[in-house]
């Protein structure tokens, strides 16, 4: 009868959070990079940034961070622009809220930069602020 020789396969270290959760250093954008916030996630590891240069483009979650790191919809992201394609970009690290209001008390990131929102509060936001949806009841 064989030996066991390990502790489980990779079922059993996808349930473990390694609890690696330390302080990291903060990465800055360098020459050729830029900020930029996930408006909507498209699929097949893509998903439609907008730059705070002002310019919304099509994001892709490099090979390194597919499966690993999770990004959704509101983060706040460190993108590679591209030289050859103006409209696509790669996406090279996701900040955690933490690292991304210290972004912004840097000046890193623009003052109306929303932290931590998701598309939905960021539709909701563009929207008056009135509480009417559109729905007209009629008084009894």
């Amino acid at each position: 009868m064989p030996k066991p020789k390990g502790k489980g396969g990779k079922n059993r270290r996808r349930g473990k959070g390694d609890g690696e959760e330390s302080k990291r250093e903060l990465e800055f954008k360098e020459d050729g990079q830029e900020y930029a916030q996930v408006v909507k996630m498209l699929g097949n590891g893509r998903c439609e940034c907008f730059c705070f240069d002002g310019v919304t483009r099509l994001g892709h979650i490099r090979g390194k961070m597919r499966k690993k790191v999770w990004i959704t919809a509101g983060d706040i992201i460190l993108v590679a622009k591209r030289d050859f394609q103006d409209e696509k970009v790669d996406i090279v690290h996701k900040y955690t809220a933490d690292e991304a209001r210290n972004l912004k008390q840097y000046g890193e990131l623009p003052e109306n930069a929303r932290i931590n929102e998701t598309a939905v509060d960021m539709a909701m936001a563009d929207d008056n602020d009135d509480d009417d949806i559109g729905i007209a009841f009629d008084d009894i």
